[in-house]
């Protein structure tokens, strides 16, 4: 799928990472990927994003639209014409826009679920949920601070800023394709988050995640970074059955 060049801001964006056994990672993401490991571990989470000014590159800003996300996430790398890359399989979208269910998989990559938003952000302190009809709910509470979850795999804000920067470019699954989406930003800059409350039905489900296979490891902000989507290649690849 070749979408168009899509321009607008991330208002915040907040990255909700957890580290994950490596083999079960395995189980969970479908070949040609497979987990990008740090310290032989797995790293997955969700994305919270709210867009605003989206519209595709040369429609005037105030013509753009206004939506809060939530994309489940597994860091993973492929061969590529015989070159490894990495980025992120994307299992699951969620979304406040009735639009992007619609238009989701057919005009853009993914398909998206509309999903209930609740969010309340205050003096540097987030707190941001959503649940979906069929139960696939989030919720987190944080606040800024000046450095990195004590105890992460990531070690520093810096290691982790540059881990996350390297998956800019996204698959989701669509019928026998995954279809790519790249994020190109003109500012790309994280702080830390201290979480004290952090609930995900994905990460709390046994059949997927066996007790102890699964733990949280860290949250990253962004605010107010200009950026575009374009997509991941010409020709999507192919799930090989």
């Amino acid at each position: 799928m070749k979408v168009p060049k899509i321009t607008g801001i991330i208002d915040r964006r907040i990255l909700i990472n957890f580290v994950v056994d490596a083999d079960v990672a395995k189980k969970i993401v479908p070949s040609p990927f497979t987990p990008k490991l740090i310290n032989g571990k797995a790293i997955a989470g969700i994305c919270l994003i709210r867009l605003k000014e989206v519209r595709p590159k040369g429609i005037p800003a105030f013509l753009g639209m206004r939506s809060e996300n939530g994309a489940h996430r597994i860091a993973v790398e492929w061969l590529e014409n015989g070159e490894l890359k990495e980025g992120v399989y994307i299992p699951r979208r969620d979304t406040s826009s009735l639009f992007n269910t619609v238009a989701g998989g057919r005009f853009f990559p993914g398909k998206h679920y509309l999903a209930k938003f609740d969010t309340n952000e205050n003096n540097g302190q987030y707190h941001v949920a959503f649940t979906s009809p069929d139960g696939t709910a989030i919720s987190v509470d944080a606040k800024v601070v000046d450095k990195l979850n004590p105890g992460s795999i990531f070690g520093t804000l810096e290691v982790a800023s540059d881990f996350f920067k390297a998956g800019s470019t996204g698959y989701s699954p669509n019928g026998n394709k995954y279809e790519g989406l790249i994020l190109h930003t003109d500012n790309w800059k994280v702080q830390a988050l201290e979480v004290s409350s952090v609930k995900s039905s994905f990460f709390e489900d046994a059949a997927l995640f066996p007790e102890g296979a699964v733990k949280f490891d860290n949250a990253l902000l962004m605010t107010n970074v200009q950026h575009h989507w374009s997509s991941g290649c010409d020709k999507p690849i192919v799930i090989t059955v």
